[in-house]
């Protein structure tokens, strides 16, 4: 049995997996790492200490699915959708811009529920709080490293953390990419801002319709989401909760400040947008240093291969674009480079 493992519990590492399960079955033995203290990634969904009716998504915020992609990944928008992690977002969005034929979709549970089904269908063993620092070729095994020193040896290894983070791992990826390959993903760049949610007592009533709003006026804030109007109004135990996310030149003048004194200057500039916003019982910051990938690795199939055997695989929405259906893509493309070099 080929053991895989998959360093990312992102949407593109969770979907990884589902699909190497449903194509190799008990053929492979799947783990998947995260230096996090929970799966999701960029699509994860928090709440505040000691509740479980509030919650707030303080990455990504929806799906839009174009048409081309609604056609092209019917099957997969088909099963979010009969499994009710999908629904279509109805709630209005004020200053959402929309293209033709696109449409919306929100997730119920929170978009962190997008990577939690994926997870859950792989059958994969996830481990959290493990931090990769090095992936060594051992003959025709990896060698990955993670903090504490600990290492495990695995027949194949797919990586979709951000790029950066990729190429600050020790051991053999620096020496097995080519001249072209480090270009292009030197090259690689993304925005960085900041987001908040506050968590509001059960009580506290909202005094805007909107589920989501988009701000254009302002230097610090661009986006404020009321997270139970913008899932289902109607959502029974779903507490009242905002999220705020900042501005890209915002996130860039403050990136290297503590997210504790950044913080109140984004809850001054809410209460001047909401002046009658009820205060919080919660607060919770975060820092997105890779919010958005801004330069993709052009002309790129979806994956990187670095190595074919073993194999060694680059994922991720940097090597298509950021979005849910770029994730997608990029999972689509990597089974067969994985599937053609494991035993079946």
């Amino acid at each position: 049995m080929s053991r895989v493992l998959i360093v990312g519990a992102g949407l593109t590492g969770s979907l990884c997996a589902c699909l190497l399960r449903r194509e190799l079955q008990s053929k492979v033995h799947i783990e998947v790492w995260d230096k996090a203290r929970g799966a999701g990634g960029r699509m994860s969904t928090s709440r505040p200490p000691d509740s479980l009716s509030h919650s707030a998504d303080l990455g990504a915020q929806y799906v839009t699915a174009t048409s081309a992609y609604a056609q092209s990944h019917h099957s997969l928008y088909s099963e979010l959708q009969s499994c009710g992690v999908l629904q279509p977002l109805d709630a209005p969005i004020e200053g959402l811009k929309h293209k033709d034929g696109s449409k919306d979709y929100m997730t119920p549970l929170g978009m962190g529920s997008l990577v939690k089904h994926f997870l859950s269908q792989s059958g994969a063993d996830l481990s959290l709080e493990r931090h990769v620092t090095g992936v060594f070729l051992r003959g025709a095994s990896w060698e990955v490293q993670r903090t504490a020193g600990d290492s495990e040896l695995f027949d194949a290894v797919v990586l979709t953390m951000p790029v950066p983070q990729i190429l600050q791992l020790q051991g053999d990826l620096g020496r097995l990419l080519s001249v072209q390959q480090q270009q292009q993903l030197d090259g690689v760049s993304y925005s960085s801002r900041f987001a908040v949610a506050l968590f509001f007592p059960p009580d506290a009533v909202f005094s805007f319709s909107w589920g989501a709003r988009y701000v254009s006026s302002n230097r610090c804030i661009c986006y404020i989401s009321n997270e139970p109007g913008k899932r289902n109004a109607d959502s029974p135990g779903l507490g009242p909760s905002l999220v705020v996310h900042t501005s890209v030149p915002f996130g860039v003048e403050h990136l290297e400040q503590d997210k504790e004194e950044v913080q109140p200057i984004i809850l001054k500039e809410l209460y001047q947008l909401l002046p009658d916003l009820p205060q919080p019982i919660s607060i919770k910051c975060h820092k997105w240093r890779y919010s958005q990938v801004l330069t993709s690795v052009p002309d790129c199939p979806g994956h990187m291969t670095v190595h074919d055997q073993p194999p060694l695989v680059l994922a991720g929405d940097a090597f298509v674009h950021s979005n849910f259906d770029g994730c997608v893509e990029s999972a689509l493309s990597v089974l067969p480079a994985l599937t053609a070099a494991l035993p079946r």
